[in-house]
């Protein structure tokens, strides 16, 4: 966070007010240089809903709710310890203990081992900036070819190995994680070498086309000139010229998440109509950096600009408009304004690991310290809770594991309810202990690792809340890619899906040694049932769609150990 600990969104959505200025983000658009769309992905210091520094929970109505579950939690707890007491003479037994507790020191190791493969992201991007390979389409290959090894590799260790489901499933998962990580960091450094690229040729045609007016020093003299005439004209007209907000001495951003840069206003005008004749292409969660329309006083650190922008041949102010739109993509948007390829270093990658997020960025918002005390509360956080998870699932979900024998009904009646608490317990300790510990020890500052997804009224609504990384990552490198390729929204969608349904049953199978797709199909099931909820008299009805939700939910995980278990 900011030293002061605050932040503040501005009375416009597309701007937050922190501590080095105020970060604001373009509207959706396609890019004339690319024709890629760019998912809006957006850092900024931000706290968890249940941090308890949180002014903004703090001062919820409904906290006492939170205090009030963790008193029953433990009270709950605190009753079963005495029952096992009673029954068979201590809290509880350990059995399940022993099984997760098996081959650890193997499964340390290999999990030290996959952390270690994904290094070869740092060579890799180092190759890329020197030019020794092109990402499109060498290292696009290479990349995606390494990424499978992994997998395959992870997977295959653990059939081999003949873990239970406890390992197998845990370093299944963390070599998605880790798959994420590098897909994006080798994504991204890729995506910024081909800009660089780009940005040699654009300027290559600038002065070219500059040859055409009298040259480079000329163009660069009748642009300055056509500037001074126009700043003239806008003085001697202001009231014509001038709109609520802006005067005619601001000037626009070329770049969408920062303040920037000085041009005159006629140039702002014709930028802001062409980002909104671009946006008419796009939907509301795709956006690249390029002209917010937002103003300031003299040109903005780590912001470049060209002075070609304003000469009156229409090719040339255009061209330089391209080279500088190319040109701010390579830098990010600050405090540090890190300029690639700059930010590729063993340091820069380690960090990124450390870091909770699944997106590469050449700059995240940091903190300015580490607080002993978080980390701290973090530690025992997490242990407390696993210790009640620890207590539910022996007492109240090994015991109920469903047979053959035992009436359907009656098995998801019996694990409702222990499934649920268990995957509050769950959520509560991956995005609140461990990914605000890691965030607290990397400095990072945006905690927003999940939102109000409880109050959700439909499953699209659920998924993009309750685990914001990997809703990211999916929909940087899998939505807005599929968007590239000229795929429809709803063809890109059902892309998503599938991958993630693909991926879910992909840890089934791991976990429970068997093929069935129960759950690959329970997602998908989720694309019509989201377009149900969007019909008008469903989606007026917040309730109904709350209520809803949270039944499908606590039928779906008892179905699901109940299908995989017994069929």
């Amino acid at each position: 966070m900011p030293s002061n600990g605050t932040q503040e969104r501005s009375s416009d959505n597309s701007s937050f007010k922190t501590e080095d200025g105020t970060i604001r983000v373009s509207k959706p658009y396609r890019s004339r240089r690319t024709k890629k769309l760019r998912a809006l992905i957006t850092f900024e210091p931000r706290k968890s809903v249940f941090d308890i520094s949180n002014e903004n929970s703090i001062a919820n109505e409904f906290r006492g709710f939170f205090s009030l579950f963790w008193i029953s939690i433990f009270i709950f707890a605190v009753q079963t310890y005495v029952r096992g007491v009673e029954t068979i003479g201590r809290p509880l037994d350990l059995k399940f203990a022993s099984l997760f507790s098996r081959h650890a020191v193997a499964l340390a190791i290999s999990d030290a081992v996959l952390v270690l493969s994904t290094t070869v992201a740092v060579p890799f991007a180092i190759a890329l900036k020197k030019g020794w390979i092109q990402y499109y389409w060498t290292g696009f290959v290479l990349q995606h070819l390494y990424q499978t090894t992994i997998l395959f590799t992870a997977v295959k260790w653990t059939f081999d190995r003949k873990w239970p489901w406890v390992q197998s499933g845990f370093l299944t998962l963390h070599s998605l994680v880790m798959i994420m990580k590098l897909h994006s960091y080798v994504t991204v450094n890729g995506q910024h070498q081909h800009a660089l690229v780009y940005l040699k040729q654009t300027l290559v045609k600038l002065r070219e086309a500059t040859r055409t007016v009298g040259g480079w020093d000329q163009a660069i003299a009748d642009a300055c000139s056509n500037k001074v005439s126009d700043a003239a004209l806008n003085q001697s007209d202001t009231p014509a010229m001038t709109t609520p907000g802006l005067t005619p001495t601001r000037t626009p951003s070329f770049r969408g998440d920062v303040t920037a840069t000085s041009v005159d206003i006629p140039t702002a005008v014709a930028l802001r109509k062409r980002l909104a004749a671009l946006t008419s292409e796009t939907n509301g969660n795709i956006a690249t950096n390029v002209v917010t329309g937002a103003f300031n006083d003299g040109k903005a650190k780590g912001v470049e600009s060209h002075p070609l922008v304003n000469h009156p041949n229409a090719k040339i102010s255009a061209l330089a408009i391209e080279y500088v739109e190319v040109q701010n993509e390579l830098t990010s948007p600050g405090p540090k304004y890190v300029r690639w390829p700059n930010n590729i270093s063993w340091k820069d990658f380690a960090m990124y690991l450390l870091t909770p997020t699944l997106v590469y960025e050449l700059e995240y918002p940091r903190t300015d310290r580490i607080r002993p005390l978080y980390i701290f509360e973090k530690t025992v956080a997490t242990f407390g809770t696993f210790a009640l998870l620890y207590t539910v699932t022996e007492r109240f979900i090994i015991p109920y594991t469903p047979t053959y024998d035992h009436p359907f009904l009656r098995s998801l009646l019996d694990l409702a309810l222990p499934f649920m608490i268990s995957y509050l317990l769950l959520f509560y300790i991956i995005f609140e202990c461990i990914c605000n510990g890691f965030a607290e020890l990397s400095f990072f500052a945006d905690r927003q690792f999940y939102e109000d997804w409880w109050n959700s009224v439909s499953l699209d609504e659920f998924s993009r809340k309750w685990n914001k990384p990997v809703h990211a990552f999916l929909l940087r490198h899998v939505y807005a890619p599929s968007l590239d390729q000229e795929f429809s929204k709803t063809t890109a969608m059902f892309l998503t899906f599938l991958l993630s349904a693909c991926v879910h049953e992909l840890v089934m199978v791991v976990v429970t040694q068997k093929l069935r797709f129960y759950l690959f199909a329970m997602q998908l099931a989720q694309i019509p049932m989201i377009a149900l909820s969007r019909i008008p008299a469903i989606k007026r009805n917040r309730l109904l769609g709350n209520i809803v939700f949270w039944l499908g939910l606590y039928a779906g995980f008892p179905l699901l150990c109940v299908a995989y278990v017994t069929y």
